[in-house]
């Protein structure tokens, strides 16, 4: 079963190409979205991956979380599941 990563603290620079090239090293990548701005298109520092296993999430917590990536030290950790909205 996929597991989903919160990817923190990223420079603007980071693409999801890039990051999940970044993040293969540790298995398969099902998805990567580095998060935007939706007026500016520019990136709000954060992404979510979700790896095709449990081991490989962990492997990828282990591995990744604050090491560099151009000059940031990334946060990365397990996704918590999304709070709902209320509609008005």
């Amino acid at each position: 079963m996929s597991k989903k990563l919160y990817i923190g603290n990223l420079p603007y620079s980071a693409t999801d190409q890039s990051l999940g090239d970044k993040f293969s090293e540790c298995g398969t990548v099902q998805s990567c979205k580095v998060i935007t701005d939706r007026d500016s298109g520019r990136s709000k520092g954060f992404a979510f991956i979700e790896m095709s296993t449990a081991a490989e999430a962990t492997n990828s917590i282990s591995r990744f979380n604050g090491t560099d990536l151009d000059g940031r030290a990334m946060n990365v950790s397990e996704a918590k599941p999304q709070a709902p909205r209320n509609s008005y």
